[in-house]
């Protein structure tokens, strides 16, 4: 049974034309082909032979995303895609636009099993997970569609990135690769609702992804009311999991938090917020509710939002409120779904 070229990391792939006893620049030549000229057969990579194409097709495939619509412009800085995997499955992927970051949101599961009361995408179910190939895919498909280069990847789409570990951080490695996409690792944002043993297994590897934590709540009984995976990975386990994340690969994490209307965007909410983080290394991120048809929640107001960040100034320094983007087509955080899905 033949596999995915695209689902290969390069060290995973050299060590399976390693075995076919073939040297080290043909990785190298397939991962150029692949992710910086964006070749989907094999009659396209010129600079191997073709006896040799010939004998790697009936042992390898090429994946391809079929592209089934496109929403929204660069001009008004998000673009969202929707896409069809090889088993008629869909996805949907975000190009997006801020000052000098050009931004690809991709999605690492069809659905999500999670079920966040606020996320539109936990209407979906959870229909399986996404390959690494078809996970960095979302990357060089929704590039060939705009003239600006990729700066940044955030793992923020459908689907909870650390319940399918394995193939998201073979997808980020893939696009740091420099014979891949070249990003740099500082660039890639792996986010999570709070799987913990992904957080502990994610602090022992090699490279620096950044790691985002969807928050929303800074006491357990709300956080469960909106997040029930919190039931099974608690505040009182989870941020001690954070807290030894950020010793061990020394680097600050994003908390993320949805403003609620009354529901987590009270006066004491802010300051259970500075109780729970206080000392830690971190950025937080104010997000406006993305409302979306038959959603029970409302978003905080303008004002609203601007009065709790600064409740937790100057005790919790470093606090974003993040523009909302592309939530007029569906395209911003927790409205990312697709209705039909086999």
């Amino acid at each position: 049974m033949n596999n995915d070229l695209k689902s290969f990391t390069r060290g995973k792939l050299t060590e399976e034309l390693t075995r076919l006893g073939l040297p080290d620049f043909r990785t190298k030549q397939i991962f150029k082909w692949l992710w910086q000229k964006g070749v989907t057969h094999w009659e396209e990579m010129t600079d191997i032979a073709k006896p040799l194409r010939e004998e790697l097709s009936t042992r390898f495939y090429i994946s391809e995303l079929k592209q089934k619509s496109r929403l929204g412009s660069a001009k008004h800085g998000a673009v969202k895609y929707l896409f069809q995997l090889g088993d008629g499955k869909e996805i949907e992927s975000v190009w997006l636009k801020d000052a000098n970051r050009r931004t690809v949101c991709v999605s690492t599961q069809v659905g999500c099993n999670l079920g966040c009361n606020f996320c539109r995408t936990s209407h979906m179910g959870f229909k399986r997970n996404l390959t690494a190939g078809e996970i960095a895919g979302q990357v060089i498909k929704v590039a060939k569609g705009q003239s600006e280069r990729i700066t940044n990847v955030v793992f923020m789409g459908m689907g909870e990135p650390l319940l399918n570990y394995d193939a998201t951080l073979d997808a980020a490695r893939i696009l740091n690769d420099d014979f891949g996409l070249k990003i740099g690792a500082r660039k890639i944002t792996i986010s999570t609702a709070g799987v913990i043993p992904g957080i502990k297994k994610m602090a022992g590897e090699p490279e620096q992804f950044k790691l985002a934590v969807s928050l929303n709540a800074a006491d357990q009984k709300t956080r469960e009311r909106l997040m029930p995976i919190s039931t099974q990975y608690p505040l009182n386990k989870l941020i001690p999991a954070i807290k030894e994340f950020i010793r061990i690969k020394n680097k600050r994490v994003t908390f993320e938090y949805v403003m609620l209307k009354n529901i987590n965007d009270t006066r004491k909410d802010a300051e259970n917020l500075i109780m729970l983080l206080s000392g830690i290394p971190c950025k937080i991120n104010l997000i406006p509710f993305n409302a979306y048809p038959g959603c029970a929640f409302e978003p905080s107001s303008e004002g609203h939002i601007a009065g709790f960040r600064a409740w937790l100034m100057p005790h919790l320094p470093t606090v974003t409120i993040r523009k909302s983007q592309g939530s007029k087509i569906l395209a911003g955080c927790g409205q990312l779904a697709v209705e039909k899905n086999t």
